[in-house]
């Protein structure tokens, strides 16, 4: 059975939690290390979860459990240009 979009946006929020919870309380993950550990094959089709992995991110930040930064400073959405990281909320 395919996975849906929700089903596969909840999964990529639990990835990212659990990679969070597995770092430093100040540690921070980069969008493709949740795609990467998400993706379950051994070739490059993890790209294809960036997208994915980003939306399940900003979905983390309006629940307050993380946040998105640059150059490691929380941005809004509408400002998220460049390399982002996603860390714990509050840090």
């Amino acid at each position: 059975m395919a996975e849906t979009d929700r089903q596969l946006t909840q999964r990529l929020e639990q990835v990212i939690m659990d990679l969070l919870e597995r770092r430093a309380a100040t540690a921070s993950i980069c969008p493709s290390d949740a795609a990467r550990a998400a993706y379950e094959g051994d070739d490059g089709g993890w790209r294809a979860l960036m997208e994915p992995a980003r939306r399940a991110a900003w979905r983390l930040v309006a629940a307050g459990e993380v946040e998105v930064t640059r150059a490691g400073r929380p941005v809004a959405r509408t400002e998220a240009r460049g390399p982002l990281r996603i860390r714990r909320a509050g840090r």
